[in-house]
This record gives structure tokens, C-alpha cells and sequence, in this order.
């Protein structure tokens, strides 16, 4: 049994399996790949995964992609350490939690993200190359055109920032009904894991938008607490690691 996995230190999507990995203590070989110089977008990749996006699971040589996706299935295959729901009605609690957060935070964390971390590259390039980059991108095409080279509008910049908080305050809310400490109760389930990567980013940023929130606060205590936190969150895994300048800069956005 062997797992490699294709992902990116920084990359959100990359952290959440990385943490199913580590709490299930299954040992995997790590493949790195550099997105900005697009790794992602190598014939060889994009024979593994068409998206062009990180990250990708090679369990044995059956092909897993979609971080969600392949959380699942690492539950499925490997349940003595669950983060899965007994309940069918809990499970579909889980997955509906699950879907927001791809709907809501996940989405919105990158226009912070390629604003404040990428932007200064994309403005180094010239128009055809910022072009070619963007048109290369199967899934992050019309996002990148949008964004341009002088980076999102400040009314896309609060937008992102109001879904977030409304993405917080919904959190808080499943908090308080379940009786926490965690989003569906007692356990941590995928959908802490889901939700996980985005809080990290955006406390890397020096947006954390959520101290006023005490339940909030207390799970992000908890979900840094968790053995499989460290192992995941390795050196370099932080955008503010590679990129020095950004908690300077998070605080004038």
C-alpha cells in the first residue's frame, strides 16, 4: 500500500488532505510542486489530474483529485480514525457544511490571496505573457482575467472579506447548536477539516476577522492543537514564510 501525494505547501486545498493524512497516520511520499512556476501545468501532471490544480492522490495507482473528494475517500478507505459521522443525517450535515465552505470561504480566501501574494509577480510579466498564464489555467482562467495585472477592485477585495465573515458568523451558529467544540458537536469531522485551511490563511494574512466570535476563536485554539496540525502546517507552508511582506501589507488592505 502506497500513497504519493502531489500537492503544494501553501495551497489550501493541498493542507486539508494533508491533515487526513497525518491524523490517520498513513505514511505518504510527498511531491512538491512550485505553482507559480507552473508545475501544475505540465503534460505529465495534467495527465493525473486535467484541472491543472493541486492536490492529487496516487493510492496504489488509482488517481484521486479534488481535495474534498479525496478527504472522503480516505475516510472510506481507512475509517478506524474517522472524521465521518455515524448518523446519515449527521453525515449529510457534514457534506452540506462542506459544500458551503467550497461555495463560500474556500472561494473568497483567494482574492486575498492573489491580491496581497501573487499580484507583484503577475505585475512583473508582460500583457502576453500575464495572458498566456491565465488562458494556461483550466479551472482559474476567467478568475486571473478578472483580476488582471492591477489586481482585484477594493469592491472585490470587501466582498471576499463579507463572505468570510458571514462564513465565520455561520460557523459560530453550527457551533452553538451542536454544543461544539466542533461544527457538528463533540468530533471533528470533515467539515473542520474543510473549513480549517481557509482560518489559517487568513490568520497568516492578519485578517482574522472572527475575535469577537469566543466559539470561533476557541475552535481555531482547538483545530491548532490537534496532533495532525504541525505535521501538516511543516516549515513553508505558510504564504508569510515565502512571502515576507504580506502581514505588513495585510494591514493597511
Amino acid at each position: 500500500m502506497a500513497f504519493t501525494l502531489y500537492n503544494a505547501p501553501q495551497s489550501t486545498c493541498s493542507q486539508r488532505v494533508r491533515f487526513v493524512l497525518n491524523a490517520k497516520k498513513l505514511a505518504f511520499d510527498e511531491v512538491k510542486l512550485n505553482l507559480l512556476e507552473g508545475d501544475q501545468l505540465k503534460p505529465d501532471y495534467l495527465k493525473l489530474n486535467p484541472n491543472g490544480v493541486v492536490p492529487t492522490l496516487d493510492h496504489d495507482g488509482a488517481i484521486v483529485t479534488d481535495s474534498t473528494v479525496i478527504t472522503e475517500y480516505l475516510d472510506e478507505v481507512f475509517p478506524a480514525v474517522s472524521f465521518t459521522p455515524e448518523q446519515p443525517h449527521a453525515r449529510a450535515r457534514m457534506r452540506a457544511l462542506m459544500h458551503f465552505t467550497d461555495e463560500m470561504p474556500a472561494a473568497s480566501v483567494r482574492v486575498p490571496t492573489y491580491n496581497l501574494a501573487f499580484l507583484p509577480r503577475f505585475q512583473k510579466m508582460s500583457r502576453e505573457e500575464f495572458v498566456a498564464l491565465a488562458e494556461s489555467k483550466p479551472l482559474r482562467r476567467e478568475f486571473m482575467m478578472t483580476m488582471g495585472q492591477t489586481g482585484f477592485l477594493q469592491a472585490d477585495m470587501d466582498a471576499a472579506l463579507s463572505r468570510l465573515r458571514r462564513s465565520y458568523e455561520r460557523m459560530d451558529r453550527e457551533i452553538a447548536a451542536s454544543g461544539g467544540p466542533w461544527l457538528l458537536g463533540k468530533d471533528i469531522t470533515l467539515a473542520d477539516v474543510a473549513i480549517m485551511p481557509a482560518l489559517v490563511r487568513m490568520d497568516d494574512l492578519n485578517m482574522a476577522q472572527w475575535q469577537d466570535l469566543p466559539r470561533v476563536v476557541t475552535w481555531f485554539d482547538n483545530v491548532r492543537a490537534h496532533p495532525a496540525f504541525a505535521p501538516t502546517y511543516y516549515p513553508g507552508s505558510l504564504l508569510s514564510e515565502r512571502f515576507p511582506h504580506l502581514k505588513q501589507q495585510a494591514r493597511a488592505v
